[in-house]
C-alpha cells in the first residue's frame, strides 16, 4: 500500500510539473530532469549546441566560444533543452561586437598638485578621526615617473603615535611604482602595484586589526595582501589625515625628504575594509556611503597655499553597471544583467560546422602538433579542437610555446596541413585572449608577447598555405579572423609605453603591427600618417588621420590617445576573400538581372591596412585617408563560404574612392577599421537567346565578310590590275582576312578535339596578326603617298612582307614555345584570355590601331587643307555655306573610306562589353567573331568603286567585244590568230587609243598647292578633289604646273 501511495504521490508532483504525451520528444522534455552536464552536446533547430559547463563573465563567455570556434546562443533554446539549462545562461549577439571595452564615465575634479619635492606642501583634513579598527583609503593617483625615493602619499598619526598609519611609495625609473603600507611603525615590504607611465591609477589600501590583515589595490586588481600588520591594536582617537607628507610629530614635522610628487584626487576614507564589490563601486567615482568618513571635498582640508590654486581634471571611471543579454529557462523570457557577473552559457554551431570540427582530428597535420607538444613537454597544440583546455594559461608560458611554434613553422618544408592550421589558430586565440577586457601591464611580458604572436601569424599567411586556408575556411571564417585576433591584442601593447619609448613597432614578413602614443597638440597641424614598409607618406602605403580629425578630438577634451596600425601584404587573402556581403543582391527585373550576371567575384587588390584610436574609455572612431598599391592578381581559386560569426566581411560602407591612379587607389572612409582596395571581376555573361541571336549574326556577318573578301581577291587575280605596291599591299591584307574569317567560322567544330583547336588557334592567330601587319602597310604607304608626297619606287617590297608576314610569324612561334600549356582558352579555340597569353595578339592590334590612327588624322588634315586652297583657286569668294560644305566632306569622306581599310573599325570591340545593343551593333568586331562590316568595305573601295579594276574590267569586256566582232566579219584560221595583247595594250582602232596619254604628277614647291596623286573612285568628275585610297590624277591631265 505504501509502495501505490508513493507512485500515485510522484506521478502527482510530475503532472504539476508537465503535462504527458505521448510524443516522445515531449516527453523527455516533460519527465527528463535531469541538469545538462558539462561538455554535453544538444541538437537543436539551428544547429548544435555544446554546454562548456563554467561559469564566465559576459565578455569570457563570448570569448570562450570564440575559441571553440563556434558563438554564444543567439536565440533562446527551445524543447527539452529549455527545461534542463541552469537559471539564467548568457546569450549572444548577433549584431554586436565580440568584445568592448567596460564602459566609463567621464568625471571632473579637483586635483591637488604636488610638483616638486618641499616640506611645505600638504594638506591636512580639519577635524580629528575616531578609533580606528579597520579602515579604506582610496584615491586617484599620478606619480611622477622622475620620483625615485620613497614618500608619503597619505599619513595618518594619532597623539603618542607619529607613524600610526601611511601609504608608501616610489617609482622605479622605466618600471612600475612600488608601494607599502605602514600600521603602528612596523613596515610591510615594497611590492609593485602599477607602472610608472605619469597616468591616473586608482589605488586603495585596507587594513584590519583582527588579525592585522592588509592589502594594497591598484586598478582593481588585488597587488598585495598579508596579515600580522599591526595586529590586534586599533588606530587611537584624535588622529590627523595628511596628504601629501609624512608625519614625525602629530600634525606635523614634515620634510622634503618624504614628500610626494605627483598629482592625487578623489581620495576617500571609511572606518572599515571595503569588500571587493565596495572597491569596484569605489575604482567607477561612486564611493559607498557605509562608514564613509571622508568624501573628497577640498573645503574640508587646510591646504597650503603652495598648492592653490586647484587643477581640474577629468577622470574616466569604469561603470560596473553595463548590462549584458539573458535568457531565463525558468520563466522562458529574455532579460539582462550585470555583464561582470559569472553565468553559464551555450555554444554553438552550424551543423556541417560542428561536423567538420569532429573530423579535424582525421585530417593531415597531426605530426606537426605531436611535434610541438613534445617540445613544450605539454598540450600546446589540441588535435581535438572541440577538446576542453586544461589548465591557465600564464602570459609567461604563452611567450615560451610561441617560440616554439615559430621554430618548427620555420622549419617546416611542407605545406601545413589542415589540421595543425586549425590548432595554431585555436592557439592563437588563447594567448590573444589574455589581453581581453582590462589586462594587468604587471604580469606579462606584453612585448615579447606581441612578437611572438605577430611571427607565428606572418608564418601562417604564407603563399603556399592558401589552399590549406581554403579548407578550414568554412570552420575559422578565413584568415580575417586570425587578423582580427593579432589586433586584438594591440590595446594591451600600449601599457608597456612610456615618455621615454612612446612607440613599439613589430614588423615581420607580410605582416606588422605599431602602437604609439600620440600627443594630439602636436599633431594638429598634420595629422598622423603610418607608412607601411616600403611605402611613402605622399604616396602609395600609407595611412593617415588628417588634421581636421586630430582637433575635433582635441575640442572633445582628449589631449592624449593610443594610435593602433596594423598591415597584412600576404596574397593569400586574395585566395580566401569570398565575402558573400559584397555578392550582388537578386534583382527585380530582367534587365538588373543581365547586370547581376555579368558579376564573377570580388578579390582583394591591395594589402590590409588598419588604423585605431583609443583612449581611456575605449576605441574612437575617425575619418582616415588611405594610399594603397595594386597587387598583382593570382589566378582565381574556387571559394569556400567562411562560417557565420567567424571572420566578418568587407564593406563599402562610408568609403570612397579620391583618387585612382594606374597602380595603386587613394580613398576616404569617415571610419576607422580595417582597409584595403577591392576589386570586382566582371565578365561578358548573356543569356541563352542573347548568346544564339550573337552566334548567328555573327556567322551570317563572317560569311558576308569572307565572300566579300573572297570576291575582292578573285577580281585582283582575273582583272589583270596592274602591278604595283598598292595592288600587292591589297592582295596579301584580303587573302589574309579572308582566310582568318574561314577558319573562325570553321573554330566552332574544331572544340571538340583537342590537338584541332589548337591548330585552328595557331592558324588564326597567324592569320590575323598578317592581316593587322599588312593593315599597318597599308597605312605607311598612304603615308608616303599622301603626306611626304613620294612617288619614286624603292626597295620597300621586302621590308612590307617582312613586317607582313615575319613579324606575325615570329610572335606566334615565340608564344607557343613559352606558353604551350595554357595557349589555348577553356572552351573555346582561341587564345587563354585569363592569362598573359592574350597579349600575344592584343598588343600588336594595339600598336597598329595607335599608329593607323595617328595616320589617317594626319592625312585628313592634309586632304583639308588641300580642299580649302583648291576651293579658294577655283573660286575666290565661295559664300560661307558653300565652303562649310566642302570642308565638312573633305573632312568625312576620308574618315569614312580609310576607318575599315586601316582597321579602325576594330576599336569598336570593347563596347560588347556594355550592353547586348552595343553587342549586336560590333557584331564580327575584335571580340574572339570576325571582321564582317570590313570585309563589304574593303570590297566597295577596292573593287566597286576602284577605278584600276572597274578599267580593268571595261578593258576585258572591250577585249572579249572586239575579238567576237573580228570573229563574225573576218574569219581567221587557226595560223592567223593576232597576238593576245598586254594589261596596258589596246586595239588601234580602240576609242581608248585615241585618247591623250595620261601622266603621273607630283608637284612640289613652296608656292604652289601640294596636291597628292588620286584616282577617281569616288571624286566627282565635275568637282576635282584630293582622293585617299589610291595614287592617280582623275579628270583631265595637267600639263604645266599652276601658277
Amino acid at each position: 500500500m505504501a509502495s501505490w501511495c508513493y507512485c500515485l504521490v510522484y506521478l502527482l508532483i510530475r503532472s504539476l510539473s508537465g503535462t504527458l504525451s505521448n510524443s516522445p520528444a515531449e516527453s523527455r522534455g516533460s519527465w527528463v530532469t535531469a541538469p545538462v552536464g558539462p561538455g554535453e552536446v544538444v541538437e537543436t533547430a539551428d544547429g548544435v549546441c555544446k554546454f562548456p559547463g563554467q561559469h564566465l563573465t559576459w565578455w569570457q563567455a563570448q570569448e570562450a566560444c570564440e575559441q571553440r570556434f563556434g558563438h554564444l546562443a543567439l536565440a533562446p533554446p527551445a524543447g527539452a533543452l529549455a527545461l534542463r539549462l541552469p537559471n539564467p545562461i548568457w546569450v549572444g549577439q548577433k549584431e554586436g561586437s565580440l568584445r568592448r571595452a567596460p564602459k566609463r564615465r567621464a568625471l571632473t575634479s579637483a586635483a591637488l598638485v604636488f610638483g616638486e619635492r618641499t616640506a611645505d606642501r600638504a594638506a591636512r583634513l580639519r577635524w580629528p578621526l575616531p578609533a580606528l579598527g579597520a579602515l579604506t583609503a582610496c584615491a586617484h593617483v599620478q606619480w611622477d615617473p622622475a620620483s625615485p625615493d620613497p614618500a608619503a602619499l597619505f599619513s595618518l598619526a594619532a597623539p603618542a603615535l607619529p607613524n600610526a598609519l601611511q601609504l608608501r611609495a616610489f617609482a622605479e625609473p622605466g618600471g612600475a611604482v612600488h608601494a607599502a603600507l605602514v600600521v603602528r611603525g612596523h613596515h610591510a615590504p615594497f611590492l609593485a602595484v602599477f607602472r610608472a607611465d605619469g597616468r591616473w591609477h586608482h589605488v586603495c589600501a585596507t587594513w584590519e586589526q583582527r588579525g592585522g590583515r592588509w592589502a594594497l589595490f591598484a586598478d582593481g586588481r588585488r597587488r598585495a595582501g598579508a596579515r600580522g600588520l599591526g595586529a590586534g591594536h586599533p588606530v587611537p582617537a584624535g588622529g590627523i589625515l595628511v596628504l601629501g607628507q609624512d608625519q614625525d610629530s602629530l600634525g606635523g614635522g614634515f620634510s622634503a625628504r618624504d614628500a610626494f610628487s605627483g598629482n592625487l584626487t578623489d581620495f576617500h576614507l571609511w572606518a572599515r575594509a571595503l569588500s571587493p564589490v565596495d572597491l569596484r563601486r569605489a575604482r567607477a567615482c561612486a564611493p559607498p556611503a557605509v562608514g564613509l568618513l571622508f568624501r573628497w571635498d577640498l573645503g574640508a582640508l587646510d591646504v597650503t597655499p603652495s598648492l592653490l590654486p586647484p587643477l581640474r581634471v577629468r577622470l574616466l571611471c569604469p561603470v560596473p553597471s553595463e548590462e549584458c543579454p539573458t535568457w531565463n529557462p525558468g520563466s522562458h523570457t529574455e532579460g539582462s544583467s550585470l555583464c561582470l557577473q559569472p553565468r553559464p552559457f551555450l555554444c554553438c554551431y552550424r551543423t556541417e560546422t560542428y561536423q567538420r570540427l569532429q573530423d579535424a582530428p582525421s585530417w593531415p597535420g597531426q605530426d606537426v602538433i605531436s611535434r610541438v607538444n613534445a617540445l613544450a613537454n605539454t598540450t600546446v597544440l589540441l588535435p581535438d579542437p572541440l577538446s576542453e583546455v586544461h589548465g591557465h594559461l600564464s602570459p609567461a608560458e604563452a611567450c615560451s610555446f610561441l617560440g616554439i611554434l615559430e621554430r618548427v613553422l620555420a622549419k617546416e618544408a611542407a605545406p601545413l596541413g589542415p589540421a595543425a592550421l586549425l590548432a595554431v589558430i585555436h592557439f592563437l586565440k588563447r594567448v590573444t585572449a589574455l589581453g581581453a577586457g582590462e589586462p594587468d601591464p604587471l604580469t606579462g611580458p606584453w612585448e615579447q608577447l606581441g612578437q611572438g604572436i605577430v611571427s607565428v601569424a606572418s608564418l601562417v599567411l604564407e603563399e603556399q598555405l592558401a589552399g590549406t586556408w581554403l579548407s578550414v575556411s568554412e570552420v575559422v571564417g578565413g584568415p580575417m579572423a586570425l587578423v582580427a585576433s593579432v589586433q586584438r591584442l594591440a590595446p594591451v601593447l600600449s601599457t608597456v609605453l612610456t615618455s621615454e619609448r612612446p612607440g613599439l613597432r613589430i614588423q615581420r614578413h607580410g605582416a606588422g603591427l605599431e602602437v604609439r602614443s600620440l600627443h594630439l597638440g602636436e599633431a594638429s597641424r598634420e595629422g598622423c600618417v603610418f607608412t607601411m614598409p616600403h611605402g611613402h607618406p605622399e604616396g602609395p602605403g600609407h595611412i593617415r588621420i588628417p588634421a581636421g580629425e586630430v582637433e575635433r578630438l582635441l575640442r572633445k577634451g582628449l589631449s592624449r590617445v593610443t594610435v593602433i596600425h596594423s598591415w597584412f601584404s600576404s596574397s593569400i587573402f586574395q585566395h580566401t576573400l569570398g565575402e558573400p556581403g559584397l555578392e550582388p543582391q537578386a534583382p527585380d527585373s530582367s534587365e538588373e538581372a543581365s547586370k547581376v550576371q555579368r558579376f564573377l567575384s570580388t578579390r582583394l587588390g591591395s594589402a590590409i591596412i588598419s588604423s585605431e584610436v583609443w583612449d581611456e574609455t575605449g576605441e574612437v572612431s575617425t575619418s582616415v585617408t588611405f594610399h594603397l598599391k595594386h597587387q598583382a592578381q593570382s589566378p582565381s581559386r574556387p571559394h569556400h563560404p567562411p562560417a557565420p560569426y567567424t571572420g566578418g566581411s568587407w564593406a563599402t560602407a562610408g568609403c570612397s574612392v579620391a583618387t585612382l591612379y594606374e597602380a595603386s587607389t587613394a580613398c576616404f572612409c569617415n571610419h576607422s577599421t580595417n582597409f584595403a582596395v577591392l576589386l570586382q571581376v566582371y565578365d561578358v555573361q548573356r543569356s541563352a537567346e542573347e548568346e544564339s541571336l550573337l552566334r548567328t549574326l555573327s556567322f551570317v556577318g563572317c560569311g558576308v565578310s569572307f565572300c566579300a573578301l573572297a570576291t575582292t581577291f578573285l577580281l585582283f587575280l582575273a582583272a589583270g590590275v596592274p602591278k604595283s605596291e598598292r595592288t600587292t599591299v591589297h592582295k596579301n591584307l584580303t587573302f589574309s582576312l579572308a582566310s582568318a574569317e574561314g577558319f573562325l567560322m570553321a573554330s566552332e567544330w574544331a572544340k571538340a578535339n583537342k590537338v584541332a583547336c589548337v591548330a585552328i588557334t595557331a592558324v588564326m592567330h597567324l592569320l590575323f596578326l598578317v592581316a593587322f601587319s599588312w593593315m599597318l602597310v597599308e597605312g605607311l604607304l598612304l603615308w608616303s603617298k599622301v603626306v611626304v608626297v613620294s612617288m619614286r619606287p624603292g626597295p620597300r617590297m621586302a621590308l612590307y612582307y617582312t613586317t607582313g608576314w615575319g613579324v606575325p610569324a615570329a610572335i606566334v612561334a615565340v608564344t607557343l614555345a613559352l606558353s604551350p600549356h595554357d595557349y589555348v582558352a577553356a572552351g573555346h579555340c582561341w587564345l587563354n584570355v585569363h592569362t598573359d597569353i592574350i597579349w600575344a595578339f592584343v598588343g600588336p592590334v594595339l600598336f597598329v590601331l595607335t599608329a593607323n590612327t595617328c595616320i589617317l588624322v594626319r592625312v585628313v588634315m592634309v586632304t583639308v587643307a588641300s580642299t580649302h586652297r583648291r576651293a579658294r583657286m577655283l573660286s575666290p569668294r565661295p559664300c560661307l555655306q558653300e565652303q562649310v560644305r566642302i570642308q565638312t566632306w573633305a573632312m568625312v569622306k576620308p574618315v569614312l573610306v580609310l576607318l575599315p581599310v586601316l582597321g579602325l573599325t576594330w576599336l569598336a570591340g570593347v563596347l560588347v562589353h556594355l550592353s547586348p545593343a552595343w553587342a549586336y551593333a560590333a557584331v564580327g568586331l575584335p571580340s574572339t567573331c570576325c571582321v564582317c562590316p570590313q570585309g563589304p568595305y574593303i570590297f566597295l573601295v577596292y573593287a566597286a568603286y576602284n577605278g584600276e579594276v572597274r578599267s580593268a574590267l571595261q578593258r576585258m569586256t572591250e577585249k572579249k567585244t572586239t575579238e567576237a566582232f573580228t570573229a563574225c566579219s573576218s574569219p581567221m584560221g587557226p595560223a592567223s590568230h593576232p597576238r593576245s595583247l598586254g594589261p596596258w595594250e589596246v586595239a588601234q582602232n580602240s576609242p581608248a587609243a585615241l585618247a591623250p596619254a595620261r601622266r603621273h604628277l607630283a608637284l612640289r614647291g613652296t608656292h604652289n598647292p601640294r596636291i597628292p596623286t588620286t584616282f577617281s573612285s569616288i571624286a566627282e568628275p565635275e568637282r576635282p578633289a584630293v582622293e585617299l585610297t589610291a595614287f592617280k590624277v582623275s579628270g583631265p591631265a595637267l600639263s604645266e604646273p599652276l601658277p
